[in-house]
């Protein structure tokens, strides 16, 4: 039987990196935060979430990246096609301790080079959801909560999350 390596591949500023497939703890949050915001995003109406794998494709050969939940904007639905090619309205990633740097700094970086508008960086071992959205060209902490609290999106209309229903 063959195995499907891909499906975990990213490119990377021009570089395969192959990551391994998450731990139960990060599916667990994974699949809250995805339900969450699902439930709001088609009770409204607003577009389309999706969580991964699968393909967001920035620029052939360059960057073609996977975040664990992404959302589009049903006017924005015309990148959805075999995989995402174009811009993505929000991103998520759960960080773990494993993809830490990759996740907060060069996942970031790219995100913020093509002006996604709202990424959301979940760490599950503080707690904490942060928000950052795209303000000039840079992005910019939008809502953030510890431990407890509630976040809110920007990007999707409406959408408050109370952390507590992701982290348990």
């Amino acid at each position: 039987m063959q195995t499907r390596d891909l499906d975990l591949t990213e490119i990377i500023n021009g570089e395969e990196v192959m990551g391994p497939s998450p731990f139960m703890k990060h599916q667990d949050i994974s699949g809250n935060l995805n339900e969450i915001i699902r439930h709001h995003v088609k009770t409204n109406g607003l577009g389309k979430v999706y969580y991964s794998p699968l393909d967001i494709i920035f620029e052939e050969g360059v960057n073609r990246l996977q975040p664990d939940i992404l959302f589009i904007r049903k006017e924005n639905m015309s990148i959805g096609q075999d995989w995402i090619r174009g811009v993505p309205d929000m991103v998520c990633e759960i960080v773990s301790s494993g993809t830490f740097k990759k996740d907060m700094e060069v996942k970031k970086a790219i995100y913020e080079k093509y002006k996604v508008p709202e990424y959301w960086i979940v760490l599950p071992e503080f707690l904490t959801i942060e928000i950052l959205t795209i303000e000039n060209d840079r992005y910019k902490l939008h809502s953030i909560a510890e431990i407890e609290g509630i976040v809110t999106s920007k990007v999707i209309k409406g959408l408050q999350v109370d952390i507590k229903n992701v982290f348990e």
